[in-house]
C-alpha cells in the first residue's frame, strides 16, 4: 500500500495523496475515488469547504509554514 502525503503548499492548500479516508466532524465520510488527490482548504474562505476552491488567490492568503529542519 502506498504512503499517504500531505503538502503545505505555499500560501495555498494541504495537497493530499495515497490512499486515505476523510470524515467530517460527525463521522461521516465523504465519497472519494480510490487514489484520487484532494486539496484541503486552510485559507477559510472556500465555498466548499473542507475543499479548496482557490479563493487563497483571491483574498491574498498568506501562510509562513515550514518544517523545521
Amino acid at each position: 500500500m502506498s504512503d499517504v502525503t500531505i503538502k503545505v503548499r505555499e500560501n495555498g492548500p494541504y495537497r493530499i495523496t495515497g490512499p486515505f479516508e476523510l470524515v467530517d466532524a460527525d463521522g461521516n465520510a465523504y465519497e472519494l475515488s480510490p487514489g484520487e488527490t484532494v486539496a484541503l482548504c486552510r485559507c477559510g474562505r472556500s465555498a466548499t469547504k473542507p475543499f479548496c476552491d482557490k479563493s487563497h488567490r483571491e483574498h491574498g492568503f498568506e501562510a509562513k509554514e515550514r518544517a523545521p529542519r
